[in-house]
């Protein structure tokens, strides 16, 4: 398994990627517990790899609509 400084050089859509192939691994079955174990750490470093993109996106998405000065579209009454 990657270190955890590896896990946070990933993009967004290898993480997910990876994420995925986790979870369908773990879903499969057929690993000892140990396997298991270990995909599931892999589970958890990737799922915050994945979370602090989506929140560096939405922070940048609110940074710019904040220096806008509009809100966002269908947001007005």
């Amino acid at each position: 398994m990657a270190n955890t400084d590896e896990a946070t050089t990933l993009g967004y859509e290898q993480a997910r990627d990876e994420l995925i192939e986790v979870v369908r691994r773990l879903e499969a079955g057929g690993t000892t517990l140990e396997e298991s174990l270990a995909l599931w750490e892999r589970g958890e470093e990737l799922a915050k790899v994945c979370r602090r993109w989506l929140e560096g996106a939405r922070a940048r998405l609110d940074a710019a609509l904040s220096q806008g000065g509009d809100e966002p579209a269908g947001t007005a009454d």
